[in-house]
């Protein structure tokens, strides 16, 4: 293996760019038109349009990623998250065009994609389900039916996408007035996300923590876990926030989720790098969620506390290298990490995406401290895409270190031009429920809810200049400050005026 194309874009691109140079690999990016100037092109050693922005025509073309590895001379192929990593008939292609393509068979991605099929896998490993249905409710299933099922698995009960993720085609449902609706939207979303409308029912349960386990496994036979990460801060079914280890797993459920894990990757003859994720009640009982096939969002955080490059091993396992990691070191967590998903969104605006010209740029830096992103100053986030800009990591000798470290970078992380989640993680950092780990899936929307549209960001000198220039104009060549001397000095605004022209 010695050219990996990566398809895919943004700070993912980049990640797995940089981890191509560290192993002496070449890289081929490919991009759409309004990325040909991202700094996953620029990074890259070589670089391919594959398309219009809409990502229907451009990184969700098979063939023209195909036809772009073919063109580089590449022999390997990275999905990155998102896009294709989870596609099954991408993985085949690449293996059909003698491309090895990094990451599990089509064959595992299939199965394990499908959320009833890993639902019967994960049965047959020994391992718990939340209680729900084993087979896929299609469009040609009856409502009638439907609420026949529901009244078994009983209410509370959540619809959910058979195909996917994301949170996309997921309703929940407290009442069987409610079913109907739900289900329409459900099967809707699901349709246009996937491309499959079909749908299953699950029981919810009720104030749970998200938690999930990374692991690699080799094709020989050598499946290892990692030391869990918890991911309840979720705002819609969207993880915002991560962190490694959890405050809620004890050692003995550490060792009882991993064991599950393995059993589940095993029963799927999985290959490379997944995530098993997991439901834990409060009475300390878990059940199997659903298995990501792909590299995860969050997996800067188990880097951060196992010192094991994630990416590199996703390449080696994919070129057949066996596993060599020690089975027990990665269960022992060194210190605590923390990320946080930077998103191009205003958190005062209903999260509404916030695409645009970057304008200004200040990194946090410093002990700890790791920014995954793809952004530069003078970037141009497009509307096209998901609008996740970075993940923040800090890591620390222990949970209240890193959460001190993540305050300290998020009040030195600047991005002009653009809203962006920022003061809302700020917000949560603050609140003294997370601050001592009391919190479940449920957090964010609750504490959302109480602020009743509270702002969550005080307006920033931009902003605040911005919106004073019309009066500051005004005042711009008469309301002047007399000093001392005799000289004069701008006002307030007339100096802030000043800055915002020369911006």
């Amino acid at each position: 293996m010695k050219k990996i194309l990566i398809a895919n874009r943004g700070e993912i691109a980049v990640r797995v760019i940089r981890a191509c140079r560290d192993m002496g690999l070449q890289s081929v990016a490919v991009y759409s038109q309004c990325d040909r100037a991202a700094l996953h092109v620029r990074m890259a050693d070589e670089a391919y349009p594959v398309g219009p922005n809409p990502p229907r025509d451009s990184y969700l073309r098979i063939d023209r990623i195909i036809e772009a590895a073919r063109r580089a001379g590449a022999d390997a192929v990275h999905p990155g998250y998102g896009f294709l990593a989870e596609n099954e008939n991408f993985a085949a292609a690449c293996r059909d065009a003698n491309l090895t393509f990094i990451g599990p068979s089509a064959e595992a991605i299939a199965l394990m994609g499908s959320k009833t099929a890993a639902r019967q896998v994960t049965i047959k490993a020994g391992v718990p389900v939340v209680p729900g249905t084993e087979e896929p409710i299609g469009d040609d299933v009856p409502e009638t039916e439907v609420r026949t099922i529901a009244e078994r698995i009983g209410y509370p009960l959540m619809l959910k996408a058979v195909a996917g993720g994301g949170g996309k085609g997921m309703r929940t449902v407290a009442d069987p007035a409610d079913l109907s609706g739900a289900l329409r939207a459900a099967r809707s979303e699901a349709g246009s996300a996937f491309g499959d409308s079909a749908v299953y029912l699950e029981r919810r349960i009720l104030a749970p923590r998200h938690i999930e386990v990374q692991l690699l496994a080799d094709h020989h036979g050598t499946v290892l876990p990692f030391v869990e990460r918890e991911c309840s801060i979720q705002r819609r079914h969207q993880k915002v926030v991560e962190e490694s280890p959890s405050l809620a797993v004890s050692a003995d459920l550490r060792a009882r989720l991993t064991s599950a894990a393995a059993a589940v990757a095993r029963a799927a003859g999985y290959t490379n790098a997944g995530t098993i994720e997991f439901l834990l009640d409060t009475d300390g009982s878990f059940y199997f969620l659903e298995m990501n096939t792909r590299l995860q969002v969050e997996h800067p955080i188990t880097e951060q506390v196992t010192g094991v490059d994630l990416v590199q091993w996703q390449i080696r396992i994919a070129r057949g290298d066996r596993l060599t990691l020690d089975a027990a070191a990665l269960l022992a967590p060194r210190g605590h990490a923390v990320e946080c998903r930077i998103y191009a969104e205003d958190p005062d605006a209903g999260f509404m995406p916030s695409p645009g010209l970057v304008r200004g740029l200040r990194v946090p830096q410093g002990p700890g401290i790791r920014d995954d992103s793809g952004l530069y100053e003078g970037a141009e986030v497009p509307i096209y895409y998901d609008p996740m800009i970075s993940k923040l990591v800090a890591w620390g000798d222990d949970r209240a270190a890193a959460l001190a470290r993540m305050k300290r970078a998020l009040a030195e992380y600047e991005v002009r031009g653009i809203r962006t989640t920022i003061p809302f993680f700020r917000w949560i950092l603050e609140d003294e429920d997370f601050r001592a780990g009391r919190f479940d899936t449920t957090f964010v929307d609750r504490k959302l809810g109480a602020r009743n549209g509270q702002p969550l960001a005080a307006p920033d000198d931009e902003h605040a200049v911005l919106a004073a220039v019309a009066v500051a104009v005004r005042q711009f060549t008469s309301a002047a400050v007399p000093v001392a001397t005799g000289a004069t000095v701008p006002s307030r605004w007339q100096q802030a005026a000043r800055e915002s022209a020369l911006r």
